[in-house]
């Protein structure tokens, strides 16, 4: 919609409402929109509650006061009017600037009429459009009722006015066309709708013109609210502008039209379009629950979204005539009759509205019927009257003025339309239960396959926990037949042996064939059971010393191991000894041979006689064995060989070693030579005893020379 247009001869934005009181009504030549018009509330596309508040169609509020707006316009004279008027004066004369019209009786006198707009034969379409057409169908789209009228003379260009499609030129398209742009324009497809009905009112007949062999639709009036609405019409829903010019186009193709004196294309019938906008309010339901004090999600999940029903109502009239001017015989002159009776009906219902009458003759016609909303009752309506400029037609003028000035005092009680959509709310609800049903069965599903998953792993488990069992069940059952066949095995054996040792008692005594008394045997058998319970006790008891001498036993085989250690590492020590003492005796055995050699080469010196070197030679012998024999007694005790130089004396030794026998010098020399070798023999013996002794101790010997002299024994 345009955003620089008019609403009612102001800017976009508020509108000025005139509230009359019905005991002062002003009279038509003396009514100023300007003076008396009062500026109620402002009407704007963001909030429309400032008409009746949010809800009020639901409530049922008394509505704001809403005063028909009449606009007139000025038919330019045609070709006909040029030629037949051209001495002749227009018989109206337009103020546009001033909302006033003057109508001319005589050259010298004339009528002042003031209207909401002037429009002269120079305004355009969209100029009617957006004065007359364009607040009303704002209102429409905000939830109220609305009706624009177009109502005049025949041949003042009503039709063109309101019906015109303008496929030609677009500047001439007319207000229904221009009405249905702006409502397509501002409605959201998706939550929105739109549905238009296209009747007529032919001969007191209501026909569909969207389908001609829908005649004699019925009138229904609600007993409630008091709507009034055909349900028998046909209906269609609008998407796109292009279907509904195909539907105006279909409509005016089936219109009764007839050629008179005044028209050649002359409307027989009442044309009737209506227009359905249901809308749904957005964020009505968070506005509704914050007002309540509830937004819980559940609140609003179960409140029904709210819907305002708007209705457009646009009735293109048939033009009055007089018949001596149309020229109208026959079916014409019925249908002039039929469109006279319905015009003046309405008349009488504006006239008793504007004087408050307390009856309103609305059932004298279909038309005052349809119309009933329009009128008197709460819906915004605009009427618009066309005339003529020719002064032939000053009578139709004045009285087409004067139903206009008579409309101006019609005052309505504009109400919202807005209602709760349960039906939306009910197919809402439905999705969502068919959402649940779905989303229950899945969860059910998957908990039945959750609990058939945990049943079969339930008896899995419980299975192999039962295997498990079974076989520990075999295992134990196994082990205690064993364990009993064992005992049996040993009872068995028991009983032998107490059988063997009862027989063999029974054998030694005296009377053996004679019968035992019953009670002897079984005290026979307690004092066995005594005598095996003492043995099996004594058993006992013997093991349990056998393990305490176990214990001690290892305890004590510990200690040996250690001792056996250390008896080890001394063996060692003994051994690398005993090597040392091996390599001394060979560096002894070397010295002896020494000995030996020095002794050969003394006897052969004494065969030679030499007697000084034997002195000498025999000296350094003895100095050797005796430094010998004193480096091997470790204890101080003198060796043989110094005892034989002390017991014999060494002189004496020497002068058989000089005697000039050589037998005596031989014999000497072998004398001294076994006395070193028995010093010899002695020493390794002694090392020999020490090594012994300290690996095996004797208790007999007290001191290191005692072994000594035991082994030398």
């Amino acid at each position: 919609m345009a955003s620089n247009g008019y609403r009612n001869g102001i800017l976009k934005g508020s509108v000025k409402v005139e509230k009359l009181s019905p005991s002062s009504n002003p009279k038509p030549s003396s009514i100023k929109s300007k003076t008396t018009s009062t500026q109620v509330s402002s009407v704007r596309r963001s909030s429309p509650a400032s008409l009746g508040g949010v809800g009020s169609g639901v409530k049922g509020d008394s509505g704001v006061p809403g005063r028909v707006r009449v606009a007139v316009r000025l038919r330019p004279r045609n070709a006909e009017e040029q030629v037949a008027d051209a001495d002749f004066a227009d018989c109206v004369e337009l103020q546009p600037e001033l909302k006033r019209l003057k109508l001319r009786k005589n050259n010298w006198d004339s009528d002042t009429y003031e209207f909401d707009e002037v429009l002269t034969e120079f305004a355009s379409q969209k100029r009617v459009y957006e004065v007359v057409a364009k607040p009303v169908v704002e209102s429409v789209l905000d939830g109220y009722n609305g009706t624009v009228m177009a109502y005049g003379q025949t041949g003042t260009g009503k039709t063109f006015t309101l019906g015109r499609l303008g496929e030609e030129d677009t500047a001439a398209r007319g207000i229904m066309v221009r009405s249905m742009e702006d409502i397509l324009a501002d409605i959201c497809p998706e939550t929105d709708s739109i549905s238009v009905s296209y009747l007529q009112l032919y001969m007191e007949t209501i026909q569909d013109l969207l389908d001609p062999t829908n005649d004699n639709i019925p009138i229904v009036e609600d007993p409630k609210t008091g709507d009034v609405s055909v349900p028998g019409a046909t209906l269609v829903e609008i998407r796109n502008q292009h279907s509904f010019v195909e539907l105006l186009r279909l409509g005016e193709a089936h219109r009764f039209a007839a050629n008179t004196k005044l028209n050649t294309e002359s409307s027989r019938s009442h044309a009737i379009l209506m227009v359905h906008v249901k809308r749904c309010v957005k964020g009505s339901e968070a506005a509704l629950s914050i007002e309540n004090g509830n937004g819980s999600h559940m609140s609003k999940n179960f409140r029904p979204p709210l819907v305002r029903k708007g209705k457009l109502v646009v009735v293109d009239l048939a033009g009055s005539e007089r018949i001596d001017k149309s020229g109208s015989e026959g079916h014409t002159l019925e249908e002039a009759k039929s469109i006279n009776l319905s015009l003046s009906a309405l008349g009488k219902c504006i006239n008793a509205l504007a004087e408050n009458s307390p009856h309103v003759p609305v059932r004298d016609s279909k038309l005052t019927r349809l119309l009933r909303d329009s009128f008197g009752g709460t819906a915004r309506t605009s009427l618009i009257v066309t005339i003529g400029p020719s002064p032939r037609h000053r009578g139709e003028t004045t009285s087409t003025i004067m139903f206009g000035q008579r409309a101006m005092k019609v005052e309505n009680m504009v109400k919202i339309k807005e209602e709760f959509d349960y039906k939306s709310l009910s197919r809402r609800l439905d999705i969502q239960l068919d959402k649940l049903i779905a989303e229950h069965e899945r969860q059910q599903k998957a908990f039945q396959d959750e609990l058939e998953r945990i049943t079969i792993e339930a008896q899995n488990h419980i299975s192999e926990v039962e295997r498990n069992y079974a076989e520990a069940l075999e295992n134990e059952q196994s082990r205690y037949q064993k364990d009993y066949k064992e005992s049996i095995k040993k009872l068995e054996e028991q009983w032998m042996l107490n059988q063997q040792k009862l027989n063999s008692d029974r054998a030694r005594v005296e009377v053996k064939q004679e019968p035992l008394d019953m009670g002897l045997a079984v005290a026979e058998l307690q004092k066995s059971l005594q005598n095996e319970i003492n043995l099996r006790k004594a058993a006992e008891e013997e093991v349990n010393s056998l393990k305490s001498q176990l214990v001690q036993w290892r305890r004590s085989e510990a200690v040996g191991n250690a001792e056996v250690l250390k008896l080890r590492k001394l063996l060692e020590d003994e051994e690398h000894q005993k090597e040392k003492l091996e390599e001394e005796i060979a560096g002894l055995r070397s010295q002896l041979l020494q000995l030996s050699f020095e002794a050969d080469e003394t006897r052969r010196s004494l065969d030679r006689g030499g007697s000084g070197k034997i002195l000498t030679g025999l000296d350094s012998l003895m100095s050797q064995v005796r430094n010998s024999q004193i480096k091997d007694s470790g204890n101080g005790q003198k060796a043989p060989i110094v005892n034989l130089f002390e017991q014999v004396g060494l002189q004496k030794i020497l002068s058989l070693l000089e005697s000039e026998d050589s037998d005596v010098r031989i014999h000497a020399v072998k004398v001294v030579a076994n006395l070193a070798a028995e010093v010899l023999v002695m020493m390794t013996s002694i090392f020999v005893t020490i090594l012994i002794c300290r690996s095996k101790p004797r208790k007999d010997c007290t001191s290191w020379w005692s072994y000594v002299v035991v082994d030398a024994s």
